[in-house]
């Protein structure tokens, strides 16, 4: 733990000393860590111990996005095989894997509040699993589509609840690179998924691109079994009083009730339930910062899906490519996320450090905010020259830059939003995540819906740019707003971290 992280951890303890002592004559015994560098808490596990558990749930948070976009490549195959005629409805098979995402992801934010992150991640990727094989055997449209959307009701477990798994083990001060490998899987497994997807659709069948995920996941299933271990600090002090209950002589003992510092009233499942499948929509409704933030990362991520399902339209329609090339220009939308991942990654927790160093030690989400503003720049940029470059059938290596700088813009938004996110509101950090993700799992659904129409009638050029304006105008202010007046806002908030807390 950092030195902050130490002095704040002290005077709690000081303060749950005098409530034991105090709670010790009423008989009840409220338990919780041992003294601020406690091994049981996840915030002191071995760095070794929390990569394991990073590694892991940002696993389950690749293999899952592959899948949403992975059948792209093959879709007129599949469309071919079923009779599908409707461009709308070639685009429904594929995005609505990313609608299940925002439709049950306000359920397993609470499910893992009761019965802890890693049970419910695991159970809900064998949900997954369980439909992703059966899409590989849909014999019609409608079985396609419903089977897909139950795969995706299991695969949004990870990213509402991966966000929740890094709060719980890393420190505020060394967040940023978790949250940079974190961040990526989501994005870049939808854009290894059609490179794949393409040769396997040249090569073989479409089925069998459901069938190599499910075999992956599995792998990825067996990794959470021995490394993803429980991180949610009210269920592991809830796990700690029960031993202790079962040692002790609640009847003739001293204490006759044990209780950990966050059971009361509000801890039972009913009203956990209630609480937190109404709290992603309060936060959302009642915060500035979700609402601005949460509305551009809906964009950005449409976007993003945008981009996955009309590639082939470019490289196979206007540069008449073979699917399984066509599928290799996936690859520079790749690049430009893992290359600005990396580079993120590297001078995220530096800046965090320089500016929390030089403004007294105070930490402040705001810190995150600096890798935002190139992100703001590229996204629009991108966008700008891949549609003309396209429009204009200059060499295909334009487009891919274009599409190179978009995937740049689009982690370190992501990145920057997703951090800040969960610096501000901590404890909060699912149900604030949960709702940014119901946002942004229904843009990716929508916009690949409109997206061959509105190219067809503006073309790629006309279309990207009014994209690109819309990017320029939700994003650009964005980070210099919440740099002046992100601590106010956070002052006036209910579920934020207030700025009296040092990071």
């Amino acid at each position: 733990m950092g030195g902050n992280d130490r002095k704040i951890a002290t005077n709690e303890k000081s303060n749950e000393k005098e409530d034991v002592e105090s709670s010790s004559k009423s008989g009840v015994l409220i338990v919780d860590w041992d003294g601020p560098d406690d091994p049981q808490n996840p915030k002191n596990w071995s760095y070794r111990k929390k990569w394991a558990a990073t590694l892991v749930v940002s696993s389950f948070t690749f293999i899952s996005p592959v899948s949403s976009s992975m059948i792209a490549p093959a879709a007129d195959d599949m469309s071919r095989d079923f009779g599908i005629t409707s461009s709308v409805v070639t685009a429904l098979t594929i995005s609505v894997f990313v609608l299940a995402y925002g439709t049950f992801v306000q359920f397993l934010g609470p499910l893992s509040e009761i019965f802890g992150r890693s049970r419910v991640v695991q159970l809900a990727n064998l949900f997954y699993l369980a439909w992703n094989i059966g899409c590989g055997f849909a014999q019609n449209t409608g079985q396609l589509i419903a089977f897909r959307f139950l795969a995706g009701l299991g695969g949004s477990a990870p990213l509402s609840i991966g966000g929740g798994v890094i709060s719980d083990t890393w420190g505020t001060h060394e967040r940023g690179k978790a949250i940079a490998i974190y961040s990526l899987a989501p994005l870049l497994g939808p854009v290894i998924g059609p490179v794949a997807g393409a040769w396997i659709a040249e090569k073989s069948t479409w089925r069998w691109v459901f069938w190599s995920t499910s075999i992956v996941c599995v792998a990825i299933q067996i990794s959470g079994l021995f490394f993803l271990r429980e991180t949610f600090a009210p269920v592991l002090l809830e796990q700690k009083a029960k031993e202790m209950r079962q040692s002790m002589d609640l009847e003739n003992g001293p204490y006759k009730e044990v209780r950990t510092v966050y059971d009361g009233a509000d801890r039972s499942w009913q009203a956990i339930m209630t609480r937190s499948l109404t709290r992603p929509f309060m936060l959302f409704f009642n915060e500035p910062i979700l609402q601005v933030f949460g509305v551009y990362m809906a964009f950005v991520y449409g976007v993003f899906y945008l981009f996955l399902t009309t590639m082939p339209l470019i490289f196979e329609g206007a540069y008449h490519q073979r699917p399984g090339i066509a599928g290799l220009h996936y690859i520079a939308i790749g690049v430009g996320l893992t290359g600005a991942s990396q580079f993120n990654a590297r001078v995220m927790d530096r800046i965090y450090a320089y500016l929390k160093k030089k403004n007294g030690d105070n930490g402040r989400p705001e810190y995150r905010l600096p890798s935002m503003v190139p992100g703001t720049l590229m996204l629009p940029v991108g966008l700008l020259i891949n549609g003309w470059s396209a429009q204009n059938h200059v060499h295909w290596i334009v487009p891919d830059i274009g599409t190179a700088l978009v995937g740049a813009g689009i982690i370190l938004n992501f990145q920057s939003i997703q951090v800040y996110v969960v610096d501000t509101f901590s404890l909060y950090a699912a149900s604030a995540l949960a709702a940014v993700t119901f946002l942004r799992s229904v843009a990716g659904f929508a916009f690949p819906l409109f997206a061959p129409q509105m190219y067809k009638v503006l073309g790629f050029g006309k279309g990207d740019t009014i994209l690109a304006a819309v990017a320029i105008v939700i994003g650009c202010p964005a980070p210099f707003l919440f740099w002046r007046y992100g601590e106010r806002i956070r002052h006036a908030s209910r579920y934020a971290r207030k700025p009296a807390l040092k990071a």
